[in-house]
């Protein structure tokens, strides 16, 4: 090989060595099966020529040969899934060799891919400044990461209002809660929950629109005719400096009225898992969506269990204010400036969206019914004293009997929701640890201990 060669090849990065240096990190696998996009995550170990590490959680392994990788992973159930590829600028190519759940005997071939998330940044957590340029109206997988984030990282970024309307007074996305982001979080894995500390919201236009109408959930039948007239859009004037907001042209039985601003996020969610399809930014899901919980303030810790790795956190649907239930179909609607930073929780999964404030624990149930979402609600609560308190079923049942409260955050989507609360200070010392920023170096590490593997999805 002349000199010549061997010198393009250093450059380019394409010798053995420098094979190795780009193969060893974390991966975002894509698995193309029958045209749906199943997302994973890779983390690769190199050794020599030996490659080990997991996907999901399970053990990989397999060999190097310049930019030719093998690699096996035989899960928890016994099943085995090989891979070949071939490392490229762009990425990782290649073909999946799954079992075929429908025929034991049978196998399937799949075309993958796979992209490298980069290494953390050196100097600790960052802040990151993202400015829109377009918004998603469904919380999907297969959007592309608009940031990668790494835990500890505070994002400053903006949303514009449910009507798709900006700051300006410009339309930028269509109507129905468009959504900024997604942000995706290295390391997060199916399995773990992300905290999202909601640090500062800031309306960033003086007005706002509503509506004069009554959900049909919050009437009785004996004003249901008369409230049919209702349905009229309501202009709102915010005074930001003195915090409160007023209707912009006022009738004679309102003159005068004004109320507290309190700016709060509609729609906060992470993406769906494999199998279930993008969600409606109208619709809510285990992991979020658009909650209306008038408790999604500044000051407050939410909590969203990952199902597709990195998370892929939307944020959107900002209300200057609103009364618990959104019964005016609209609340105060409008853009808004936001501050929010990110922690890890590994090997944590939870079942449906918490949010903590400084005073309260509340969890979020949403169904078809209040009934349901009620039923929810308190089977979450429930599980999160066992989970982080210790509390046997008995005794997480004596403290609601006392003291547990409940609300209606929704009654204007196709789901309605109910959130229910207790009061911190009546409760032991929690005993989970605090999320803690996952540097990337301990990545591997934690997606292959015990619980993690535990928690690792069948395919």
């Amino acid at each position: 090989m002349s000199r010549f060669l061997l010198l393009m090849m250093a450059v380019l990065g394409w010798s053995g060595a420098a094979h190795a240096a780009q193969v060893a990190g974390q991966w975002i696998v894509t698995v193309d099966r029958f045209g749906s996009p199943e997302y994973s995550t890779l983390n690769l170990v190199v050794a020599d020529r030996t490659l080990g590490g997991d996907w999901d959680g399970d053990a990989v392994r397999g060999t190097i040969e310049g930019r030719s990788l093998r690699f096996t992973v035989t899960d928890r159930q016994g099943a085995t899934y090989r891979f070949e590829a071939q490392q490229t600028p762009a990425g990782l190519i290649g073909a999946a060799d799954y079992p075929d759940n429908n025929f034991p005997d049978r196998r399937l071939r799949f075309a993958f891919s796979a992209r490298r998330v980069p290494d953390r940044p050196a100097g600790g957590p960052r802040i990151v400044t993202f400015a829109p340029q377009d918004y998603s109206n469904s919380f999907s997988a297969e959007r592309a990461p608009v940031a990668t984030l790494w835990p500890g990282d505070t994002v400053r970024t903006t949303t514009i209002d449910s009507g798709g309307i900006d700051a300006a007074g410009v339309t930028r996305a269509l109507f129905g809660n468009p959504q900024t982001g997604p942000f995706f979080l290295a390391g997060a894995q199916q399995g773990d929950t992300i905290a999202i500390h909601i640090r500062k919201l800031t309306p960033n236009r003086d007005w706002a629109e509503s509506l004069d109408t009554i959900v049909s959930r919050a009437i009785g039948g004996s004003l249901a005719a008369k409230a049919g007239a209702l349905g009229k859009p309501i202009r709102w004037r915010l005074d930001r400096a003195a915090g409160y907001a007023t209707p912009a042209q006022p009738s004679d039985g309102l003159a005068g009225y004004r109320v507290p601003l309190r700016p709060m996020l509609g729609g906060l969610a992470l993406a769906p898992g494999f199998g279930s399809p993008p969600l409606s930014t109208g619709d809510t899901g285990r992991a979020g969506g658009n909650m209306d919980f008038p408790e999604v303030v500044a000051g407050n810790i939410v909590y969203l269990p990952v199902q597709q790795p990195g998370g892929l956190l939307y944020l959107g649907d900002a209300h200057a204010v609103q009364g618990d239930g959104e019964t005016s179909q609209y609340a105060l609607e409008t853009s808004m400036d936001v501050e929010f930073r990110v922690e890890l929780i590994k090997a944590r999964s939870i079942a449906m969206p918490r949010v903590e404030s400084p005073t309260e624990l509340m969890a979020l149930g949403q169904a078809g019914s209040l009934d349901e979402a009620l039923r929810a609600a308190s089977t979450g609560l429930i599980q999160w004293l066992q989970q982080d308190y210790g509390l046997t079923l008995s005794e997480a049942a004596q403290v609601l009997g006392t003291a547990v409260r409940f609300s209606v955050p929704n009654l204007a989507g196709r789901s309605v929701g109910v959130a229910a609360r207790l009061d911190k200070s009546l409760l032991p010392a929690a005993r989970r640890a605090e999320a803690q920023p996952a540097r990337q170096a301990a990545t591997n590490a934690a997606a292959l201990s015990p619980t993690a593997a535990a928690e690792s999805p069948g395919r």
